[in-house]
């Protein structure tokens, strides 16, 4: 019985999958890049459905509030990289101390958007798959990264690791 259920399980959300797929596709763009990004972001989502263990109700809820959050979390970081990050010998202390200020803002808002989307995220999910949520976004970076870094993964040389 546990097998039949399973199984109903992994169809319905390969099947809401299918659904998100092509959404997911056309807000990435046309050519190789978008369609890399795209399969990025299937395999994302297909590993965060797993990961968090959501039911069919619960992914239909729960993927447009969570591409809201990713959605702004990106405004944020796009908005973050145009900050200066190194201290110059031209720089003045002033200006120093405005780009540490903007810097502790922009991780104060980062901040606030986590706490906000943790109190939405409890409406359509339990705490607990909240809490795998924010696990699971963490691991399929790590995992990306370590796909990208390729064999060896991401060892330095005579198989030291880098982390």
């Amino acid at each position: 019985m546990f097998v039949i259920i399973s199984l109903f399980r992994l169809f319905s959300l390969a099947a809401l999958l299918l659904v998100l797929a092509p959404a997911a596709q056309a807000q990435q763009g046309g050519g190789r890049r978008g369609q890399h990004l795209g399969q990025l972001e299937n395999a994302k989502i297909a590993f965060i459905t797993t990961r968090v263990a959501l039911t069919q109700d619960q992914a239909q809820k729960f993927w447009p509030l969570y591409n809201e959050f990713a959605d702004k979390r990106r405004d944020l970081n796009r908005n973050g990289r145009l900050l200066r990050r190194d201290v110059t010998d031209a720089m003045s202390d002033q200006q120093i101390r405005e780009n540490y200020a903007q810097s502790f803002t922009k991780r104060q808002q980062e901040l606030n958007l986590e706490k906000e989307y943790f109190e939405k995220f409890q409406k359509v999910i339990s705490l607990r798959q909240v809490a795998q949520l924010f696990i699971a976004e963490r691991d399929f970076t790590k995992e990306v990264i370590r796909r990208v870094a390729g064999p060896g993964g991401g060892r330095g040389p005579a198989g030291t690791s880098n982390d």
